[in-house]
Parts: C-alpha cells; structure tokens; sequence
C-alpha cells in the first residue's frame, strides 16, 4: 500500500488551512522575492554584476555579512549560557534578566541605535573609559558588532531556552553517576540535544544582523569602504533614484544569505540524523 502524500489531522479544515499559509506566504516571501527577481532578471545579469563589482559594494557585502557573523557566533555562545543559567538557576533578579531578554524585539532599532551611540560614543559612558586606554568603539566595526549582538541575542536564547526546560536533571545525574566529568557531560550529552535548535537561533540571528538597518547606521560611522554596510548602500541608491543599482545590491545579498542558510540547513538535518542515530 501506497504512503500517502499528506499525513492528514483528524482535525478538519485542511484544505482552508493550507490555503491560507500558502497565501500569506506567497504575499510576505514569494512575491517581494519574485519582484526583486525580476527586477534584476529585466535589465540582465551582466548590468547586476557591473553594478556589484565595485570596491565600495564588495565592501560593504563583505563587511555587513562578515560582522554579522561574528556576532551570530558571539550570540550562539553566550546566548546558550544565558538561557542556560536563566533556566538552570534561581537568582535574585532572574525575572528581570528574563524580560530584559526579550527587550531588542519591543525596541525601535532606531532608539536603540540612539541609545547605543550615546553608551559608547567617545564621550560617552562606556566609550569615555574606552577612549582612556586608546582606542574607539562608535563609528567603528567594533560599534556595529556591539549593535548588531544586541539585536540578535535574544534570537538564540529564546530558541535555546524551551529546548533547555525539556531536559530532565537526571540525565545530567546518570551521567555523573556512569563516571562522566561536567565537561564530557557537555560536551557528548547536553550539547547534542541542543544543537538542532541552537544552529536554528544561530540562523534567526544571523539573518537578523545581515538585514539590521536602523540600529548600525547611528553607531556605525557610515564610511565607504570601512564602516558601510549594504543595507545603507541600498537605500543610497534608492535616494539617488538608481533602482537597478539599489535591486543588483539586494540581488547580491539574496543570493549570499541564501547559500549560507542552506549551509546551515544541512547542518541542522545532518545533526538530528545524527541524535536519531544514537
């Protein structure tokens, strides 16, 4: 007998749920996708790669993906200890760290720009102690590594932190009971029920900082080819009515952040084969 395409709920409405996802797929993904597509497909593949082969685009794509990379991989650490101690531990303030998590998606990106220069702008609270020992962080790479952590943490640790509560104490127990040191139990047992839902928050996040806008542009300094990032080249380009241009860069950054969230997909479905294996 054969297996049947669709694994149906015994709960009606099948048909009209699927349509309804699909429909508000196809208005809020496929179809701003498609148009860009198009766009770029229109006045052809050699005018997208003119318009992307310059010193000042290659700059800004190379610094905005490699930025948000690092503070993917910072957040994908530090996001994993912070759920980890707000679940495994009780804490005097542990309610208010809890909700402070999910302060980046409430905030303005703008305010938190604002509010991220004013914090470490030479005069600043932080950036007067860093301007003492002889170096900058706003309108520097280091400024939007620090924006772009904050926006993506709570990615992670939100990702993480239900996956956390799911883990019974006593696996930690029988593993320190079979002989196993706090760091083999880590390494070989916590670490691999969480990595599936680790590299999805690691993926959220880093699509997060790629895209970030609002909270980069304040702190970042927006010098061509040292502290430019491609979103602030795109919309230079729509203020200068060149919507080809402003597509061909979009184009790049679809294609890039494609390719490295299908590298992530792979390693996500290779690890659940993995846990399903032992």
């Amino acid at each position: 007998m054969s297996r049947p395409l669709i694994n149906r709920s015994p709960m009606p409405g099948l048909g009209l749920s699927v349509g309804v996802t699909l429909t508000m797929l196809s208005l809020v993904v496929l179809l701003p996708i498609g148009a860009l597509l198009m766009k770029g497909a229109s006045f052809g593949l050699p005018e997208v790669w003119a318009v992307v082969n310059t010193e000042r685009t290659w700059a800004a794509l190379f610094l905005s993906f490699r930025i948000s990379l690092y503070a993917a991989l910072f957040n994908l650490v530090f996001g994993i200890v912070l759920a980890w101690v707000l679940v495994r531990y009780d804490f005097p303030g542990r309610r208010i760290i809890d909700a402070a998590v999910d302060l980046p998606f409430a905030l303005p990106t703008a305010v938190a720009g604002i509010a991220l220069t004013t914090l470490y702008a030479p005069n600043g609270f932080f950036g007067q102690f860093a301007k003492e020992l002889g170096f900058r962080i706003a309108y520097t790479q280091w400024g939007i590594l620090i924006a772009l952590i904050f926006v993506g943490l709570p990615f992670v640790t939100r990702t993480v932190q239900p996956v956390i509560e799911e883990i019974e104490r006593e696996v930690e127990e029988a593993s320190a009971t079979l002989g196993a040191s706090r760091a083999y139990t880590l390494r070989r047992v916590i670490l691999p029920m969480l990595a599936p839902a680790a590299l999805t928050g690691f993926a959220l996040a880093l699509a997060r900082s790629v895209g970030e806008y609002g909270s980069v542009i304040f702190i970042a300094g927006n010098i061509p080819l040292k502290t430019e990032i491609a979103p602030l080249l795109i919309v230079i380009r729509l203020e200068e009515f060149d919507y080809n241009g402003a597509a061909s860069i979009g184009i790049s950054m679809l294609a890039i952040s494609f390719f490295m969230l299908l590298v992530i997909n792979a390693v996500q479905i290779f690890s659940r084969r993995r846990i399903g294996h032992v």
